[in-house]
């Protein structure tokens, strides 16, 4: 039996990279302390077949010390105020895979003849939020009080994405690495990141993450397009990183959600109650925690206070979660594709300017499955 020599460090640091513990493989790999210690060194069967278990590229295995892996975008991801770490292969794959979408759809629409979008760095950080948040409003063609005529905040968040997508902005929604179901994204890692670009900028959204956050997130990832910066957060407790940009950003989102004078006056009135943040929640059409997170910002509740609700409600929204279904699967292509990205797609293979081959790979669906999804959003925009 031929074993290949590879170094025990290499082995650990793989099997930390993709954030397992020797105890999650040991049952599939029962020498692999040995092979950690260096007391025995692995086949390259074996060798294949751990670097596929912890997503690992194998020539990274054969290397002699450990590769210096880092984020492609600024990373503002922190954990009590410290920079994260290492980022995960997930997270790696997820912003990889996303850039190769941004960069299809960049000279997709400048060969059709499309102009850059006005509204990319069109601001910068030294502004007031609430200015911003105008602008961001205004280039949605929303008013002050846009979610007060939706029923739900739910129903809110799905207009908003749906009226960022129309102004050019790639929306997607995905709590694993494309559709394999066994590499779930962490969203305490990250809640989201955000691609600039002045012609096809995309947010990505951790589906992952309980929704009730997902509205300020998509918020504050707008912002950063309007001042043109790309970047990856967790948002830990809904709070920035000790960062001038991200505090901006998280200001301008919160007044895009919540205008400050707004909430003082219904404060007045629900400040004393019991309901306090469910009755905000159903005035702004925000999720509840949103709702406790704006209060704080402006000083009218303590940290101690909105901790103590963000982790009651944090429990109760995994809960829920868990109990819920897994939806149908070519409407929640929609949210993992992007549903302009997908539409783009569709038209350029319809017209013989791109390979289904290349189409497959820009949407991970293949054969009759990425046939059916086009046909889902043909017969859901004639309908």
């Amino acid at each position: 039996m031929t074993r290949v020599d590879v170094r025990p460090e290499l082995i650990s640091w793989a099997r930390e990279r993709a954030r397992v513990s020797s105890d999650d493989l040991i049952q599939r790999f029962p020498r692999l302390r040995e092979w950690e210690n260096g007391t025995i060194r692995p086949t390259l069967r074996q060798l294949v077949a751990f670097a596929s278990r912890t997503t690992t590229p194998l020539g990274y295995l054969f290397l002699p010390d450990p590769p210096e892996e880092e984020l492609p975008i600024p990373d503002f991801r922190t954990l009590a105020d410290r920079p994260l770490g290492r980022p995960s292969p997930n997270l790696l794959d997820t912003i990889f895979d996303m850039q190769r979408r941004q960069t299809w759809l960049r000279e997709e629409r400048i060969e059709e003849g499309a102009g850059p979008l006005p509204f990319v760095r069109s601001a910068t950080a030294d502004a007031a939020p609430a200015k911003i948040a105008s602008a961001m409003r205004r280039a949605l063609g929303v008013s002050a009080g846009w979610a007060d005529v939706h029923g739900t905040w739910s129903d809110a968040l799905r207009v908003l994405r749906d009226r960022i997508e129309a102004v050019g902005i790639i929306v997607v929604v995905n709590g694993v690495v494309g559709n394999n179901n066994h590499r779930k994204l962490d969203p305490e890692e990250f809640r989201g990141f955000v691609l600039t670009d002045e012609y096809a900028p995309l947010i990505f959204l951790n589906g992952a993450d309980g929704k009730a956050a997902q509205m300020f997130t998509l918020a504050h990832e707008l912002a950063h397009i309007w001042i043109g910066q790309a970047a990856v957060f967790n948002l830990r407790e809904m709070q920035p990183a000790p960062d001038p940009m991200e505090r901006f950003c998280n200001a301008a989102a919160a007044e895009f959600l919540i205008p400050e004078p707004e909430l003082r006056k219904a404060w007045a009135e629900a400040g004393s109650r019991a309901e306090r943040f469910q009755l905000l929640a159903r005035r702004f059409k925000v999720s509840e925690l949103v709702a406790a997170r704006r209060a704080l910002d402006v000083g009218l509740i303590t940290r101690e206070a909105f901790l103590s609700f963000y982790n009651e409600y944090s429990e109760g929204e995994r809960r829920r979660s868990a109990a819920q279904s897994g939806g149908n699967f070519y409407a929640t292509q929609n949210s993992r594709i992007g549903r302009s990205f997908g539409e783009a797609v569709a038209r350029a293979v319809r017209e013989g300017r791109l390979l289904y081959s290349d189409a497959f790979d820009l949407t991970g669906l293949r054969g009759a499955t990425f046939d059916r999804y086009i046909a889902s959003l043909e017969g859901s925009a004639g309908g």
